[in-house]
C-alpha cells in the first residue's frame, strides 16, 4: 500500500512540474522582446526619414551616420522612452533577472557605463549636426533644428500629445 502511495505522489509531482514548465514557456513567449542595438538605430533612422521626408539616398547616408554616432550619442539611440515609460517599467518588472555571466556581449549595467561629460556630448552633437546638414536639404534641416529645439524645451519627459501619438502609431 505504501509503495502505491509513493508512486502516485511521484507521478503527481512530475505532472505538476511539467505543467509549471509549460506555463513558464508560454509566459516567456508572450513577453515583449527588446530590440537590439541595430534595430533601434534602424527604427530611429526610419522615424527621421518619415518625419523629414528624406529620399532613399538620404536615408542610406543617414543610416550610416546614425550607426557611426550610436555609441557617441547613446541618449539618441536608447530603447523605449518618453511616452512608453509605463511599458518599460512593466517590461523590466516581468523580465527575469540574469546573472552577470549571462550579460556578456551586452551593455554594462547603468552604474558601470562610461559617463560622458557635457563638453564631449556637445562636441559629438555638433559633429553629428554638421554631418546631418550635409545629408539634408535646407528645409529638412531647418525642420530638424526646430524639432530639436522643441525637444530641448520640453525636457526629458517629452510632450504628452506626441507621446500619445507615438503610442497610437505603434
Amino acid at each position: 500500500m505504501t509503495m502505491k502511495k509513493t508512486i502516485l505522489a511521484i507521478a503527481a509531482a512530475i505532472m505538476m512540474s511539467a505543467n509549471l514548465a509549460a506555463q513558464d514557456e508560454k509566459e516567456q513567449a508572450q513577453q515583449p522582446q527588446r530590440p537590439d542595438r541595430t534595430e533601434m538605430i534602424k527604427q530611429h533612422t526610419d522615424q527621421m526619414v518619415k518625419d523629414y521626408s528624406l529620399n532613399q539616398e538620404q536615408a542610406e547616408k543617414l543610416l550610416v551616420l546614425n550607426t557611426e554616432y550610436a555609441d557617441k550619442m547613446p541618449m539618441m539611440f536608447r530603447g523605449p522612452r518618453g511616452g512608453q515609460r509605463g511599458q518599460r517599467q512593466q517590461f523590466n518588472a516581468q523580465r527575469p533577472q540574469r546573472p552577470d555571466s549571462a550579460r556578456q556581449g551586452q551593455r554594462p549595467p547603468r552604474g558601470e557605463r562610461p559617463q560622458m561629460n557635457r563638453e564631449e556630448m556637445r562636441k559629438n552633437m555638433e559633429a553629428y549636426n554638421a554631418e546631418l546638414q550635409k545629408i539634408m536639404t535646407e528645409e529638412q534641416y531647418k525642420k530638424y533644428q526646430e524639432d530639436m529645439q522643441k525637444r530641448m524645451q520640453r525636457g526629458p519627459q517629452g510632450d504628452p500629445d506626441q507621446r500619445r501619438e507615438r503610442s497610437q502609431r505603434n
